[in-house]
């Protein structure tokens, strides 16, 4: 289905969402005191959520030249690196070790991951595209063409914008995937 692409959906199907009626998200910060793999794992959720504003916020201050040319680059190496790594490195953890054992858990949700896997392959050419377009803009940036900085710049800043929209897309639907079965089944067998 076309609307179940990350590109497309508003929402995890109805069919995969049986868990988180019983499980709202309104009512997890109260069940979340049996451990601390779930609230790790929001943590990095945030992390992320975190990283994509600090990279948008310090395009848009270089555009409006209240971050010097040197202070961009450093900031868009340190924290985009720091971004795509981490993020390549949770969905190989996600797909290699807990997918596999929350759809044996929870087999009635197998599509909701399959969803899931596939958004990791539209956000991994998402990656490569950043990895791309801020080379770009850092290659502008040891040039004196303020016009290609500033072209590259705001390239950029429309790609952040677009990814950071299927990003959330993808973590909130995750979380409402994977926060209901850990609720209900418990932590202690996902190691």
């Amino acid at each position: 289905m076309t609307g179940d692409t990350l590109q497309t959906r508003e929402k995890l199907p109805d069919a995969v969402r049986v868990l988180l009626e019983a499980h709202p998200r309104d009512s997890w910060e109260a069940k979340l005191t049996q451990g601390g793999l779930t609230q790790f794992w929001l943590q990095r959720h945030l992390m992320f959520r975190q990283l994509m504003g600090e990279l948008k916020g310090a395009t848009q201050s270089s555009l409006d030249k209240r971050l010097s040319p040197k202070d961009f680059a450093e900031r868009l190496s340190r924290y985009g690196g720091f971004f795509v790594q981490q993020l390549h490195e949770h969905h190989h953890i996600e797909d290699v070790h807990y997918f596999p054992l929350l759809t044996a858990k929870e087999p009635r949700l197998a599509r909701g991951f399959e969803l899931l896997d596939g958004d990791h392959q539209d956000l991994d050419g998402q990656l490569k595209a950043f990895v791309d377009q801020a080379n770009g803009v850092l290659q502008a940036h040891r040039g004196t063409d303020n016009d290609a900085v500033t072209t590259a710049s705001g390239r950029f800043l429309t790609h952040l914008s677009g990814l950071e929209r299927l990003l959330d897309r993808h973590l909130t639907d995750e979380e409402e995937l994977i926060v209901p079965i850990l609720l209900e089944y418990g932590e202690s067998e996902l190691g």
